[in-house]
């Protein structure tokens, strides 16, 4: 899947990865990236992957038994319950995708879509003060 906004810095990260991590990034990164074409990559915290429009949506961290995908907003919906770590934290959670496991692209893609949404809504902590 062709994407715009890229850099070089997640594919070295990406690279450096065991095989089936590599996949489970590539695989995420694809998804982030078509839920808006307008998404751009970073590096933070001297060297892991996030990906931003108008704000945090994800990061990538390559951990010993799993991948962990970081979703920076605490309030956007997640029906098909992706969401395995962190419900109930203030800023963030996670979904940790372990060796086999298989992603549920049309939900993860809709998770990044309301996580984007919220941040051109000026910020899931705006969004929330106005419910």
């Amino acid at each position: 899947m062709p994407r715009n906004n890229t850099d070089p810095r997640i594919d070295a990260y990406i690279e450096a990865l065991p095989d089936w991590q590599q996949t489970i990034c590539q695989q995420v990164r694809d998804l982030v990236h078509a839920a808006d074409r307008d998404v751009t990559e970073t590096i933070k915290r001297t060297r892991q992957p996030y990906f931003v429009l108008d704000g945090n949506i994800c990061a990538l961290l390559g951990t010993k038994n799993h991948v962990n995908v970081f979703i920076y907003d605490p309030i956007a919906p997640d029906p098909k319950g992706l969401i395995n770590q962190g419900q109930g934290n203030l800023t963030a959670r996670a979904i940790q995708v372990r060796r086999g496991d298989r992603i549920d692209e049309p939900a993860l893609v809709n998770l990044f879509k309301a996580v984007i949404a919220n941040n051109r809504a000026g910020g899931w902590r705006k969004v929330q003060a106005a419910t």
